[in-house]
């Protein structure tokens, strides 16, 4: 609620309509001397209308100011808010039901002791605060306003406590186990204190949930606002606001481990990784009568991640219709801030819909007209496709003369390996990471590896001077870890990636990328280099699928479902790759063969020819000042080559005029200020009216082809047969994987 901004706003413009209503129909009261029309419209508004909650009593103070300064008339009282507007923590409290049952759960059927207690005192709070809001003008009755709340909280005081007593048993506890004993223990002693023995009164664990570093003030919506859930169709007809952003990692940091528990409990299908809006969202939807309507502002996180998923994705799925949406709304102010708009229905009005003042026949929990509201799915066809590097997992694996830890061995040592006995050089191979891979032009190796692949011990043995080094600086970290097969296989990679290895077989080159950077940038590496855990590797050779892999479309997908560490893209397979609906029969497709090779081509050699790696390249052809013929000649190539994978798909209607657009605003701090200058975020991208319909329609395909290999995998069931043939051929033997890794060139160790 803050300081009650958007309810003075609201009050506004609902008087104005009470004003134009009483200009048609007729009905309004006699206008007193000192208030004009407008005036007494708007406190007849916030008398009976408005009602507000927020966890910090100086702002519920600063919101009734608020109301009492826009209804202000000359000769009469401050308008009495008091009864609607409440200190408490708006997520944190529990339906009627759940008190008479004593749970945080769903209700079940049971009935407590206590819980025809409940029902009573509610129903004589509801009768007390009714009177209140028919009593008329605050002119004539402002104590008797303020005694008629004061019963009213006077017979919700037990109500109240038994409440609190409940949700104190889970904030008091981290495991469920442990609150549903402390849940059973409260429960006992509350029917104890309800037939009068005073001592067993919960008092400390309601007096320990207010305190404490992380203090809670419940706020049960359904007791405190007994008027507006018990009437026939309950709920608030609407709700309006600016709730909260806060990432999900900084919720329990800022609210408590326990807080972050509550909310996961409170909203079924949440996830501890979204943001804390999403549960505002979502705590508003469940507050809403039918076919009322909720309208909020949030970060573009709204529609992303494990935020999309906890909030709008749900409501979207549980009879919530996103009926209006702004997907990008300049907050106005100074501020550099774009935010996301959503207006949303509890049940199923008729369409079409506004999106971005845009017909359509429905919008998305993305905020799309089209896709759906679900998650991508992992689609079977892409199976093997991408895999992470190699997890080495100790440093004396690795010969590396720039390791300023010097837990590397240096290459000094290894050439005297090699030297003593040209067998060693069979198990040295060269090792990459992401950062030669987007900063050398050549994307050359400067380290070597150990590699003995998923050798036994006994085979590795015949390798006597690398086991040693690995006995030596390997073995002794290993031997503290928690995981069996890291301490036990210590001459092994933590995750060698067999899969790889198996899927690599045959091919010369591999198509890599870094797992974490800006520069969204895919290139070829030859075989036999032992990639590391901060690269992903695609085994392919082919330059239709680094077409398709290096595309605008493919990179839309990718930044839309991608983390971000700091202002870098975490490209993760799973999610990027996994879900990733190709064109299809792209990798046979001609087009897509030459556009990528002549692309390909060009910038690995305008990248030698500069002395410049992916990372600068990319920088400069996103600078919207730069100018240079090679790097406007790049810019065409991709254009050229996206035109090529649209084609592919079918999706020849869509522009594909690039701008220099900015990814975000970013305030400029006090250094900038002084004259040091931060790099802007420019892209050299698509509008983003195309960025949207590529995903959109990324989405649907994705829904399709989901869809068609989960039919296919029924009918291959359903056909499938039920008894197991006598004759079984041979199983054949998977082949190791020092097998598949060729042995490096000798020369490279000369």
């Amino acid at each position: 609620m803050g300081s009650a901004a958007f309810l003075v706003e609201a009050c506004r413009q609902l008087g104005d309509a009470l004003v134009k209503a009483w200009r048609h129909h007729g009905g309004r009261p006699t206008l007193p001397d000192d208030e004009t029309e407008e005036l007494l419209a708007m406190r007849i508004i916030a008398q009976r209308c408005l009602y507000g909650v927020d966890r910090n009593p100086m702002a519920v103070d600063l919101a009734k100011l608020s109301l009492w300064l826009a209804t202000l008339a000359k000769d009469h009282p401050f308008t009495f808010v008091d009864h609607a507007i409440r200190c408490g923590d708006s997520l944190v409290g529990l339906t009627r039901r759940q008190i008479e049952d004593f749970t945080w759960h769903p209700p079940t059927g049971q009935r407590l002791l206590f819980a025809d207690e409940v029902r009573k005192r509610t129903a004589a709070a509801l009768r007390e605060r009714q009177a209140l809001l028919a009593v008329g003008d605050d002119y004539t009755s402002p104590v008797l306003k303020r005694e008629k709340l004061e019963a009213a909280d006077e017979r919700l005081d037990l109500v109240r406590l038994i409440g609190d007593a409940a949700i104190a048993a889970f904030f008091a506890a981290d495991k469920d186990k442990a609150r549903e004993q402390k849940r059973l223990e409260l429960a006992d002693r509350l029917g104890n204190y309800l037939r009068g023995d005073v001592g067993q009164r919960p008092t400390a664990e309601v007096a320990a949930l207010r305190g404490g570093k992380f203090p809670v003030t419940p706020f049960h919506w359904e007791i405190e606002y007994p008027e507006v859930f018990g009437r026939e169709n309950p709920g608030f007809d609407a709700f309006v606001g600016n709730p909260p952003f806060l990432g999900g990692k900084r919720v329990s940091t800022v609210n408590g481990d326990a807080f972050l528990a509550w909310l996961v409990t409170l909203h079924s299908e949440s996830h501890g990784n979204s943001d804390l809006v999403a549960h505002f969202f979502r705590r508003a939807f469940s507050l809403l009568r039918d076919d009322g309507a909720f309208g909020l502002i949030a970060t573009n996180t709204i529609v992303q991640g494990d935020t999309r998923t906890t909030g709008l994705r749900w409501i979207c799925t549980h009879h919530g219709t996103i009926y209006v949406a702004r997907k990008r709304y300049k907050w106005p102010g100074q501020a550099a801030v774009v935010v996301s708009v959503a207006w949303v229905a509890k049940g199923n009005p008729p369409g079409p819909f506004d999106l971005d003042g845009r017909t359509v026949p429905v919008i998305t929990a993305y905020l799309f007209h089209a896709g759906g509201h679900e998650s991508p799915s992992v689609l079977q066809a892409n199976a093997g496709r991408s895999y992470i590097g190699s997890y080495v997992l100790g440093m004396g694996f690795t010969f590396d003369d720039s390791d300023p830890s010097s837990a590397a061995n240096p290459i000094a040592e290894m050439q005297r390996l090699v030297a003593k006995d040209s067998r060693n050089a069979e198990r040295i191979f060269p090792y990459i990471g992401g950062e030669e891979v987007n900063d050398s032009p050549r994307h050359k190796h400067q380290r070597y590896v150990i590699n003995f692949g998923d050798m036994s011990e006994a085979e590795a043995r015949r390798w006597p001077d690398l086991m040693r080094i690995l006995e030596e600086r390997v073995k002794p970290s290993r031997e503290g870890l928690k995981r069996d097969a890291y301490r036990t296989r210590w001459w092994q990679f933590a995750e060698k990636q067999t899969a790889l290895y198996v899927a690599s077989q045959g091919l010369k080159r591999l198509i890599v990328r870094s797992r974490i950077g800006n520069a969204f940038a895919f290139t070829f590496l030859q075989s036999g280099v032992v990639a590391n855990e901060k690269t992903v590797v695609f085994p392919s050779d082919s330059h239709a699928t680094f077409s398709a892999l290096q595309s605008r479309i493919h990179e839309i997908w990718a930044v839309f479902l991608s983390s971000t560490l700091k202002d870098d893209l975490q490209y993760t397979p799973t999610q990027c790759c996994g879900t990733f609906p190709f064109p299809a029969g792209f990798e046979t497709d001609a087009a897509l063969e030459a556009a990528g090779r002549e692309y390909y081509e060009f910038r690995a050699a305008l990248m030698v020819r500069n002395n410049e790696g992916l990372t600068k390249t990319y920088n400069r052809f996103h600078d919207p000042e730069e100018s240079s013929p090679d790097i406007i000649k790049l810019r065409e190539l991709h254009a050229k080559m996206d035109a090529a994978v649209l084609t592919a798909y079918g999706w020849t209607d869509l522009p594909t005029t690039c701008e220099f657009i900015l990814d975000y605003e970013d305030e400029e701090s006090a250094e900038e200020s002084v004259g040091r200058k931060r790099k802007k975020p420019w892209r050299f991208r698509w509008p983003d009216e195309v960025r949207d319909e590529v995903l959109a329609r990324l989405l649907k395909l994705n829904a399709e082809r989901a869809e068609q290999e989960k039919l296919s995998g029924e009918a291959a069931a359903a056909g499938a047969p039920t008894k197991q043939s006598k004759t079984r051929g041979k199983k054949s033997a998977s082949p190791a994987q020092a097998e598949l890794l060729p042995s490096p060139q000798k020369e490279l160790f000369g």
